[in-house]
């Protein structure tokens, strides 16, 4: 299954609007009605997906000045296809000068024997603004992962702020203290163009200010809910 989605949100009258708001199968957007300057979309999997064979991609703009929400409400769970073939996703976004963008997905499940390539990739105008959330789970409970290998590339006007690649499925890499620990979920949090946070660490967590603006928190837990803490709790910043 190839499939596109596209989200478009513009700054208009005081509030953000949506001119361009298209769905395809199985990425849903649904708006929530509001009156707010944010705007709030949800994306839903409207079928099973990603599945071996399924290339996903997800095209995200924000206009100077507009504020957008888009969240998750299910997590996205990558299967093998029939006969071993590999899936992708690709989020493509861009935010122009004064725009905001939080992208907070819902955790991606990472099943036996998948093999999904996710990739993330971020234009932001120099004082622009985006929060974006990545949390992978390897395998069901008692389940090994399958293979995933996934990219952030963020560029804060011609600068590039992160560039990372993260590969998951080698059990001997995986339990490595330089790699995974063991650990069953990995959750990684970006804020790009928010005021200035220090650096700090606890245990399996670390926050990172990044040289050219933005931190990054990254957490290791052996569930999503503990990870999560990390970023909504006092250590957060």
């Amino acid at each position: 299954m190839k499939a596109h989605a596209r989200l478009t949100a513009r700054f208009e009258g005081g509030r953000t609007v949506l001119p361009e708001l298209r769905s395809m199968a199985p990425l849903t957007l649904l708006p929530k009605r509001g009156t707010g300057a944010t705007a709030v979309v949800h994306l839903v999997n409207s079928a099973t997906s990603p599945l071996g064979g399924d290339e996903l991609k997800l095209t995200i703009r924000v206009g100077p000045g507009a504020s957008l929400r888009l969240s998750g409400v299910a997590a996205t769970i990558a299967l093998p296809g029939p006969h071993g073939e590999g899936s992708s996703s690709l989020v493509d976004v861009e935010v122009a000068a004064g725009g905001s963008l939080e992208y907070l997905p819902e955790p991606t499940v990472v099943t036996a024997r998948a093999r999904h390539s996710a990739v993330l990739r971020a234009a932001l105008a120099e004082d622009a603004y985006l929060h974006t959330r990545e949390v992978l789970v390897l395998g069901r409970a008692g389940e090994r992962p399958g293979s995933l290998v996934t990219t952030q590339h963020v560029t804060r006007g011609e600068v590039p702020v992160l560039r990372q690649t993260l590969e998951i499925g080698d059990s001997t890499l995986d339990s490595s203290l330089a790699h995974l620990a063991g650990r069953r979920v990995l959750a990684t949090d970006l804020v790009v163009g928010g005021p200035p946070v220090s650096e700090a660490s606890g245990e399996w967590w670390s926050r990172t200010p990044l040289a050219a603006g933005g931190t990054l928190t990254t957490s290791l837990a052996p569930d999503a809910v503990t990870a999560l803490k990390v970023f909504d709790g006092p250590g957060a910043g």
